[in-house]
């Protein structure tokens, strides 16, 4: 079967790094803002407000693209909110063949209606299972996890990790910190890593998106990260020599030790880490075998969805079919869950799609 959007949106796929708050719909944003009051929209139509998003999130500079994010985090500040933005994150991504998916956010940018950091995860946790159920209903089928994200400029990633770990076992998979990079190392958040790893539970961290190489070591060796969110500029670490690509000590580490790296391609180019698509070195880093992952970031600010970041890189970097069931497969490897649920999607949904599609 030819690759076109149309075909993609029928194959299994699997995500890892896409973002709560950078994943709602114009119209939600909009409807949302009226039930609560909120005047400071840049746009009063969910066409131009979209693309408002996407024009303010095009800046080239990180911290530009996450001011982006004050009208969205505005708006789901409540329990009928924080519901709705979880329930339709579910659906909108079964609907464009997402199987698995790991949302993130981070409870504590949604205090700001007196709900507690419990009540704001309570009220998200049910959103996506709402979503699941009506996207089970649709033959959609998906299952969602949450991934509870500290911001690395605040100071609460000790208690939003040990937040993590009481919802362990109610549909929170792991942790995560984010936000700028530049002056916030991970290592400033070494207390809520070692409590995680001696509660046995997995964190991935923003790294090597905006900042370089130390941003990834310090992820790594200091803090134990499981995975890496972006890693984009771990190729600060591979260099040529006479047209053959050698790695430095970080980047085999990441390559031996099967790091997964959550490459977002839109957002990357976006946020300035890479000039354009076809600069992007995600098909280098796959050529090396690394375990490279297709992600969204931010589906309202990129305007993007799974289908459409794997369109772009099938068109830019001559993809086929068992290429992009490859990166599917990695990205469900590495998924924050059991083993026996990672194989049995493995097994029961992925291959079983691609296998009809490649014929």
């Amino acid at each position: 079967m030819p690759l076109t959007l149309a075909s993609i949106r029928q194959a299994p796929k699997a995500v890892l790094h896409d973002h709560l708050d950078g994943g709602l719909r114009p119209a939600t944003v909009l409807e949302l803002a009226a039930e609560c009051g909120y005047d400071e929209l840049p746009a009063d139509d969910a066409e131009s407000l979209g693309h408002w998003f996407r024009e303010a999130a095009d800046s080239g500079s990180l911290e530009r693209y996450l001011e982006t994010f004050a009208h969205t985090v505005a708006v789901m500040q409540t329990p009928d909110g924080l519901r709705r933005v979880a329930r339709e994150c579910a659906l909108d991504l079964a609907a464009d063949g997402v199987v698995y998916a790991e949302v993130r956010f981070a409870p504590e940018q949604h205090l700001e209606r007196d709900l507690t950091l419990d009540e704001v995860v309570e009220h998200t946790l049910a959103g996506f299972r709402e979503g699941e159920r009506l996207a089970a209903e649709a033959g959609t089928p998906i299952r969602v996890t949450c991934l509870l994200t500290a911001m690395r400029h605040a100071a609460r990633s000790r208690e939003i990790a040990e937040l993590t770990v009481r919802f362990r076992d109610r549909g929170v998979g792991g942790f995560d910190i984010a936000g700028a990079e530049a002056g916030y190392p991970p290592s400033r958040h070494l207390d809520a890593f070692e409590y995680m790893r001696a509660n046995c539970a997995q964190f991935t961290i923003h790294a090597g998106e905006a900042f370089g190489l130390p941003s990834i070591h310090e992820a790594l060796a200091f803090c134990g990260c499981d995975r890496l969110g972006h890693g984009v500029r771990i190729t600060d670490d591979i260099f040529d020599n006479d047209g053959e690509p050698v790695l430095g000590l970080v980047a085999n580490y990441v390559r031996d030790k099967r790091i997964p790296l959550e490459l977002c391609p839109s957002s990357n180019v976006q946020t300035g880490a890479v000039p354009a698509l076809d600069k992007h070195p995600f098909d280098l880093l796959a050529r090396l075998r690394f375990r490279v992952t297709v992600n969204t970031d931010n589906r309202l600010m990129s305007d993007t969805d799974m289908s459409r970041e794997m369109l772009k890189l099938a068109e830019t970097f001559g993809y086929g079919w068992s290429d992009l069931e490859r990166f599917t497969i990695n990205a469900m490897k590495s998924a924050f869950i059991p083993f026996p649920d990672r194989l049995r999607i493995i097994d029961e949904v992925i291959k079983p799609g691609y296998a009809i599609l490649i014929g």
